[in-house]
């Protein structure tokens, strides 16, 4: 694996978190909270090392230019833009939701996980939409 394959490994660890984060949501909703535990440190666990791999690579790399034109340019710049945005405000989100779950402080979980979540979801969604506009050949679109 060489340096040019993070980004495929990034969008696939923010794919992971998203279906994690689904899982761990109707996991809650059954009332099955050790499962639900399980399955949200797993999608922490994703992020986390997406955060890492997505460090590595830009720190090699730096930051790659948008080339295409047309509709989609407005549209990527409007998805980066938020995306990039509410991933800044989801890292400590997440570690005070899962910290609060992890000492059994249910009550102020549940306050925080009800933001954190969308955010979060929202952040491994567009973390997938970013790389395949960026990386994808423009055939695909």
């Amino acid at each position: 694996m060489s340096i040019h394959d993070l980004p495929a490994v990034n969008a696939s660890l923010n794919a992971i978190s998203g279906v994690l984060l689904v899982i761990g949501y109707a996991l809650m909703r059954a009332r099955k909270i050790d499962l639900h535990r399980r399955v949200m440190i797993g999608a922490f666990a994703a992020s986390s090392l997406f955060l890492v791999c997505y460090v590595v690579y830009h720190a090699q790399v730096g930051s790659v230019r948008f080339t295409r034109q047309g509709f989609v340019r407005p549209l990527y710049f409007t998805i980066l833009i938020t995306h990039v945005t509410l991933a800044a405000v989801v890292l400590p989100l997440a570690i005070v939701t899962l910290s609060r779950g992890l000492s059994s402080r249910y009550p102020q979980h549940r306050r925080v996980a009800r933001w954190t979540f969308p955010i979060w979801l929202y952040v491994s969604v567009t973390g997938v939409l970013v790389y395949v506009l960026l990386y994808q050949p423009t055939w695909l679109l």
